[in-house]
């Protein structure tokens, strides 16, 4: 990554973000924008995209929502550089902290993430079943997809630690890793609302988009789907909207 070849400068929300990131392994993409799109917050809240990598979903969420506190935590040093001059580019408001999700309470709270201090969390971790999905050979690429048996503790974990009573934690994940995320969010969350995504209209769903409350004790909901593409294989036009930045899901709206 220390060869400019191997960096490449992308632009997403309709050319509203620049990105450098690398040319290959773990890149932008939809799961990104649309876990920014679903993502609720309010100017003053103080929100962490937890897993940033170059930090697209934050730094969307920042275009979106003006006046957040906004900290964007990686472990990769070189992913986490990226982020830092992403966030100069953008003419965006930002601290990156270099910081494993693993990390105990005292490593937290040394980058300033200490319990009970956070309004919003946003997360996508890597959540591809390692029986199931063939591992890239790209090592960065596999460690960024492929979720092992402790991946959603360890990240709702970090989570719950730092969210405020009432704070709220979205994350996308598949959407056949339903039962595993509500398992994970049994555990000092409530006041769900899911969010469907689906490839295309009559398809089965691909992804969930999920907000969960720290505290929270009202009835889990389900939202209408977000669909990518019509039955006919064009683009949804509303979905598209949003990916352009034009907009937020349902799920997203405070």
């Amino acid at each position: 990554m220390s060869d400019a070849a191997d960096i490449s400068e992308d632009t997403v929300l309709g050319g509203r973000l620049r990105l450098r990131q690398p040319a290959s392994g773990h890149r932008a993409g939809h799961d990104a924008i649309l876990l920014a799109a679903a993502t609720a917050a309010r100017p003053g809240d103080r929100a962490v995209d937890l897993g940033a990598g170059v930090g697209t979903a934050g730094l969307a969420l920042a275009r979106r929502v003006g006046g957040i506190e906004l900290m964007l935590v990686e472990r990769e040093p070189l992913l986490a550089a990226l982020a830092r001059g992403n966030v100069d580019a953008n003419d965006l408001q930002a601290d990156v902290a270099v910081l494993d999700i693993a990390a105990d309470a005292a490593a937290f709270a040394a980058a300033g993430l200490g319990p009970d201090s956070v309004d919003v969390v946003l997360m996508n971790p890597p959540f591809h079943d390692a029986a199931r999905h063939r591992a890239s050979p790209d090592p960065g690429r596999a460690t960024a997809h492929v979720a092992t048996g402790a991946t959603l503790d360890l990240w709702t974990h970090a989570a719950r630690r730092m969210l405020k009573s009432g704070g709220a934690l979205t994350l996308i994940w598949r959407a056949d890793g339903l039962g595993e995320v509500l398992t994970a969010l049994s555990r000092g969350f409530g006041s769900l609302a899911i969010q469907p995504v689906h490839g295309q209209a009559g398809k089965p769903a691909i992804r969930i988009l999920v907000r969960a409350v720290k505290g929270g004790r009202a009835p889990t909901r389900i939202l209408p789907a977000v669909v990518l593409n019509e039955a006919t294989g064009g683009p949804n036009d509303d979905v598209l909207r949003v990916l352009e930045g034009q907009g937020a899901l349902a799920l997203g709206t405070p």
